[in-house]
């Protein structure tokens, strides 16, 4: 019977794929972690309990039917398991590689609570769609009915892409605008390599325009193209441009050169990656190699450049964060894969200021203690009284986390209305702005996240953009 392929996770244990050695990793953007062959991504996914409440389909932001997906994957029927984990998700083999899995889907695993190890969810819902990808069974989208509506959608990041999917499968007109060269967002150029190759976002965003969906990049909206015009154009927009304002670190020294953005940083090296000529590379200004690199920060931007900064040959690699590693906001694997490859993390230590002339040579760091729970419920750093040394630094990256720009300046629209924290105010359901006819999605309504929360949020403003275009339609043929 199908239903005894399951329930194995008391004789099958926890196996993920392959690791690289971190001696072969560092030398190159690669992904390191192999694929599953078919027989043992079957075998894993038969561990799971299927059981009753899926806690695993609850902690997942876009309720992925992983029971379902993981029983047909131990069945063998994997082109039904494609399609019912793309059902929910545009993306899943990028979910699956870069989702944080020990935070959701996996942290939630009933077995894991009984002692016997999560079920591999992420690296089955990665082999899934690129087995379906090597199949053949992923092909553009062919509405039904195409529709004369037509959405501008502003930033090519996951909450754009995934609405774009929804509406185009609708027969809505989609039109993309984006300021970079590349579509993705930081899927292409925050997100390193050797989490997300980049051909896997590049086929993504070909399936797109093969479907339809119109790309306007290098456009910048409010100087290439102003908001007003946009949404003349269009019967609805919706905003997904993600945050890209880096937050900043005050204290002396604070503008040395050699102390840059991770999102600088990270692009660069992105770029470069890609074959193109980058400036700031070629002079060496986001360059780690030969250099003693700290990063500041604990979340995953932290982690991919203090990665970066290993591939790219630094002398030594610190990554200075003011809590301890079990209060580090990034992903836990990630963390452990930075140790596997050289990165010494310096727990409960804070730069209070910067050293040099007119380059970086140092972080003035003060060493910390955790006190009581702030309002977070997490332990506030306190500063240790003359704890305090100079850590030696030749190229010092702030990944300190992003804010949003100032849209309503930037695209002179004062009526966009933003909260305190300047993201844009909109439905927490419907994803409606207080301009009619304009949505948000993203990281840009609910601050820097992660991207299965993009793609979530980037779904349901697509379906009630839809419900209003459907309402007018209706209106209009009375």
């Amino acid at each position: 019977m199908a239903g005894q392929k399951m329930l194995k996770f008391t004789k099958v244990d926890r196996d993920m794929p392959e690791k690289r050695v971190p001696s072969l990793r560092t030398s190159d953007f690669d992904e390191i972690y192999r694929q599953y062959a078919q027989v043992k991504a079957a075998e894993q996914s038969s561990r799971c309990s299927q059981c009753g409440v899926p806690f695993c389909q609850d902690h997942c932001p876009l309720h992925n039917n992983i029971p379902d997906w993981l029983k047909l994957t131990a069945e063998g029927r994997l082109q039904e398991a494609y399609e019912v984990s793309q059902a929910t998700n545009q993306f899943p083999e990028i979910c699956g590689r870069i989702c944080p899995q020990d935070r959701l889907c996996e942290g939630s695993c009933v077995i894991e609570q009984s002692g016997h190890g999560t079920v591999t969810i992420g690296s089955v819902e990665k082999y899934i769609t690129d087995n379906a990808w090597e199949q053949g069974w992923v092909q553009p989208i062919k509405p039904n009915v195409e529709r004369i509506e037509s959405v501008g959608i502003i930033g090519a990041g996951p909450a754009g892409l995934a609405a774009a999917d929804v509406l185009r499968r609708a027969g809505v007109q989609v039109v993309i605008y984006d300021r970079y060269d590349r579509a993705g967002g930081l899927l292409t150029y925050g997100i390193p390599g050797f989490k997300l190759e980049k051909n896997v976002v590049e086929r993504r965003n070909e399936l797109l325009a093969k479907g339809g969906v119109t790309f306007c990049l290098n456009t910048n909206i409010g100087s290439d193209m102003s908001f007003a015009a946009l949404q003349a154009k269009h019967d609805a927009v919706l905003i997904g441009t993600g945050v890209y304002k880096s937050r900043d670190l005050s204290g002396p020294g604070v503008g040395l050169n050699g102390i840059v953005r991770a999102i600088d940083y990270l692009t660069a090296s992105n770029r470069q990656n890609f074959g193109d000529i980058v400036p700031e590379i070629e002079s060496g200004d986001l360059w780690a190699e030969g250099k003693k690199v700290v990063v500041i920060g604990g979340g995953d931007t932290a982690m991919d450049c203090v990665r970066t900064a290993i591939r790219q040959g630094a002398t030594s690699v610190k990554c200075l964060y003011r809590r301890d590693k079990a209060n580090m906001p990034g992903s836990q694997r990630e963390t452990a894969n930075a140790e596997e490859e050289g990165v010494e993390f310096v727990w409960l230590s804070a730069p209070i200021g910067f050293h040099g002339e007119d380059v970086v040579t140092g972080v003035h760091v003060q060493q910390m203690r955790l006190g009581v729970p702030d309002v977070t419920g997490r332990q506030a750093p306190e500063k240790i009284a003359g704890a305090d040394y100079i850590e030696e630094a030749d190229l010092v990256i702030k990944a300190l986390g992003f804010e949003p720009e100032e849209l309503p300046t930037l695209w002179d629209m004062p009526e966009l209305e933003v909260t305190r924290w300047g993201t844009i105010r909109a439905d927490f359901v419907t994803k409606r702005t207080a301009l009619a006819g304009v949505f948000a999605a993203g990281d840009i309504v609910r601050g820097a996240s992660l991207v299965v929360w993009a793609i979530a949020d980037g779904r349901d403003a697509a379906n009630s953009i839809l419900e209003d275009l459907n309402s007018r339609a209706s209106v209009a043929a009375e």
